[in-house]
């Protein structure tokens, strides 16, 4: 039995469907709005001005001499300065020493970590506290780890060489500060992308495991040709995301080296906060800035083109 509704009371429905759709995108941009403010307020905004600042000779404390427009100057200024390209070419050499011992701690943890082992859990949050802990408090516990001559790095370096291998100065020496700032930022931040890698590894469907080993790979095969195309888009958003904060290295330097020794740990970073907050040369280090804007923008879609799947 089939019952058939009148045409006034299909309209009242169909004007009730809409305005119950209406009041919910409502809510939904409501609670939306203070965090598209605040990041408009602290992001936004201030990243807007800093190109009319950087078009301008202005100072980070006002003084008698007025602040005036000079164009392009900051620019070539920052272009021009071999300091400037030392510190870009110490945070790429940082980024491209980085992501393989990062990433690749990460994913060999996310797989071991996403079997089936006893008190997983309680691996998985010990393992990720690391990126939880504030970079200062990680600083003064590596400083310690680091210190010269009879910090624990070279007391293990000695016992494992019979006392051959010297003590070496891990922060002071220009040979070894970078890949010591290396080891500290990758075992700070590798949490974040195991995490990620996790989730990756959950969306991969378990039968195709199964119907693997009934065709008779091995544990290689299975994760060369399962796994890794099934991380494909984890990898992407991965190196991406890593690459962005490698560009933006600054706490650790500026804590442990202050850019030393002889500006082999100098990064684009500390370059500006000398720049702004130093010199206080608030126009120059706003072009630092958006230079910086720039070139990460660009590794990063290039990154992304490389990577993608194109037809």
């Amino acid at each position: 039995m089939s019952t058939s509704i009148s045409a006034p009371e299909l309209a009242a429905r169909v004007a009730t469907g809409r305005r119950r759709k209406k009041n919910r995108r409502l809510q939904e941009a409501a609670m939306l709005l203070p965090a598209c403010a605040l990041i408009g307020l602290f992001l936004l905004l201030p990243f807007l001005s800093s190109f009319s600042i950087a078009l301008t000779n202005q100072r980070l404390i006002p003084r008698p001499v007025p602040t005036r427009f000079v164009g392009l100057a900051n620019f070539t200024q920052v272009l021009t300065d071999p300091e400037f390209w030392t510190a870009l070419w110490n945070v790429a050499r940082f980024t491209l020493m980085v992501l393989p011992v990062q990433c690749g701690a990460a994913l060999a943890l996310a797989l071991l970590l996403n079997q089936k082992l006893p008190f997983r859990n309680f691996f998985r949050g010990m393992f990720f506290l690391p990126a939880i802990t504030s970079m200062t408090v990680v600083c003064v516990i590596w400083a310690t780890v680091f210190q010269f001559p009879s910090g624990p790095f070279n007391q293990i370096l000695s016992f494992a060489t019979f006392g051959l291998a010297g003590p070496i100065d891990w922060l002071g020496d220009p040979h070894w500060a970078m890949v010591s700032i290396v080891l500290l930022s990758a075992w700070q931040a590798y949490g974040f992308q195991m995490i990620v890698y996790l989730a990756g590894l959950q969306n991969i469907p378990g039968s195709l495991y199964e119907a693997a080993r009934l065709d008779g790979a091995n544990r290689w095969q299975r994760f060369w040709h399962i796994t890794m195309p099934g991380l494909r888009q984890t990898h992407i958003f991965v190196l991406i995301i890593t690459t962005i904060q490698a560009f933006k290295l600054f706490v650790q330097v500026n804590i442990l080296t202050q850019g030393g020794p002889r500006g082999s740990t100098n990064t684009v970073v500390q370059y500006m906060y000398t720049a702004g907050f130093v010199d206080q040369r608030l126009g120059l280090a706003s072009a630092v800035s958006i230079i910086l804007f720039l070139i990460v923008l660009t590794i990063s879609l290039v990154q992304r083109f490389i990577v993608s799947d194109r037809p």
